[in-house]
């Protein structure tokens, strides 16, 4: 009898009884939460190597790259040999979700300091840029107000505040920016003449705005053409840097307002080129 009670305690055990096969369907709903974490990890980190993502996650580098394969498609990482990344390069722009968390002191800076530009009564375009969101969170305080934008975060933001009435730009939308693009979106633009457009470019150089995709490129032209008053708002980390495509030359900005990290001997040279430069100041 001794030699068959381990088998029937086996047999008894609660936790055999109540455990569920893994089947294709929660197998493929694991792999999904995974892709979810590892995208977020990423974006935290910036840039991982595939090796460290194994590791991290506790499963091999073939599974790792399958995930990367999934969220690079989905416009939410870019892999690079031995890796993966949410920064931007000079040709692809970084995910929305990176760009959302990325210098948000120095961005809420120049968003103050921006605020002092508008008045009530004005009409203002906004870019899709995260800057022009840190913006469209201070203009509660300005109303009555005409705000222009085809960043849906912003739509969003705006469309219950008091005294501020929203147009929202369409065309077709693009999850890896949250925006509406396309020739719609430039045609509505064009339509239209503001008093002011702000916007923020992904680098500048001594001489040019750039920005990766030529979609944005052409909303952000089309905004400087239907405006008064342009105003280029950048943070530090965007100076000095090229990307595919030319926004415009600095010279048609009206004002470059950038934060207080920006070096200082990088401002004066663009003071010498006689633009007109304002520091955000940081609180």
């Amino acid at each position: 009898m001794s030699r068959h009670e381990p088998q029937r305690a086996r047999a008894e055990r609660p936790a055999d009884r109540d455990e569920e096969p893994v089947t294709p369907r929660r197998r493929a709903s694991s792999a999904i939460a995974r892709r979810e974490r590892m995208a977020e990890y990423v974006m935290r980190q910036g840039s991982v190597a595939v090796s460290d993502l194994a590791e991290a996650f506790g499963v091999s580098v073939m599974t790792v790259h399958r995930d990367l394969d999934d969220l690079e498609a989905h416009g939410q990482v870019r892999k690079h040999r031995g890796g993966v990344t949410a920064q931007p390069s000079s040709v692809f722009e970084s995910n929305i979700a990176y760009r959302l968390e990325a210098n948000r002191a120095e961005k809420e800076a120049i968003a103050r300091h921006l605020q002092h530009l508008i008045e009530p009564g004005m009409s203002v375009l906004l870019d899709d840029s995260t800057t022009a969101l840190a913006l469209a969170r201070e203009l509660g305080d300005v109303t009555p107000l005409t705000v222009v934008t085809n960043y849906l975060e912003s739509i969003k933001l705006l469309c219950d505040v008091p005294g501020i009435r929203l147009i929202a730009l369409g065309g077709e939308y693009h999850a890896s920016h949250d925006s509406f693009l396309g020739v719609s979106c430039v045609d509505a633009i064009e339509a239209m003449s503001t008093d002011l457009a702000i916007v923020s470019t992904s680098a500048v150089s001594d001489r040019f705005a750039f920005h990766q995709e030529q979609e944005i490129v052409l909303v952000k032209r089309a905004m400087l053409r239907s405006a008064a008053r342009r105003v280029l708002a950048v943070d530090h980390t965007k100076f000095e840097r090229v990307a595919l495509h030319r926004v415009a030359p600095l010279e048609e900005f009206d004002l470059i307002v950038v934060d207080a990290a920006t070096d200082p001997a990088y401002v004066e040279r663009l003071r010498e080129r006689r633009l007109t430069v304002e520091v955000a100041p940081e609180s």
